[in-house]
């Protein structure tokens, strides 16, 4: 399951660069999406104190995924990565009920940015290997997902650190590139 098997899939248009804005709360599990994304070691993950980019390259095809720190004081620069975003995934702790309310007050935020307008967004809900995770379905609902209407949007149940669910998401994820960039 690593980037190149999504590259593969993608190389139908060589020399094509994927620029991927990953954000979310902090503790969501960006960090460990990115390095699950990587085929890299999750087992020590520490907070994201500012960006990380994973780039690869394969074929001529180079995608690039920026996982931005969540955390409060973190967050007004979000906007200084929004420019070129081609894909916007948005990560979800769908075990942390307690911030439901603010992780959608930041996704709505994001959707009305004018440098992210009609940029395709995934929302993975995320943790779904927790006994107190709530339904992708629960959460498309809560954070009123149906009546985004400006770009494509897809919510993918997933758990980064078991990695289930997270392909079917980058398979969106590059379809709906490839739709955005024709």
């Amino acid at each position: 399951m690593g980037l190149l098997s999504i590259l593969r899939k993608l190389k139908s248009a060589p020399d094509q660069e994927v620029r991927i804005l990953l954000l979310g709360l902090d503790n969501a599990g960006k960090t460990t999406l990115l390095k699950q994304l990587a085929s890299e070691d999750i087992s020590h993950i520490t907070p994201t104190q500012g960006f990380n980019i994973k780039s690869v390259q394969s074929q001529g095809f180079k995608l690039n995924v920026w996982d931005i720190g969540g955390q409060r004081k973190i967050r007004p620069y979000w906007r200084n990565y929004f420019e070129n975003t081609d894909v916007l995934i948005y990560l979800i702790d769908s075990a942390d009920r307690k911030r439901f309310e603010e992780t959608g007050q930041e996704l709505a935020e994001l959707l009305d940015e004018e440098k992210l307008s009609g940029v395709p967004v995934l929302i993975f809900a995320n943790k779904q290997d927790l006994l107190t995770a709530a339904p992708a379905s629960e959460i498309a609902e809560g954070l009123n997902l149906h009546t985004i209407r400006d770009r494509v949007w897809q919510i993918q149940s997933c758990s980064a650190l078991t990695g289930e669910g997270v392909q079917d998401g980058m398979n969106w994820v590059c379809k709906n590139v490839n739709a955005k960039k024709k």
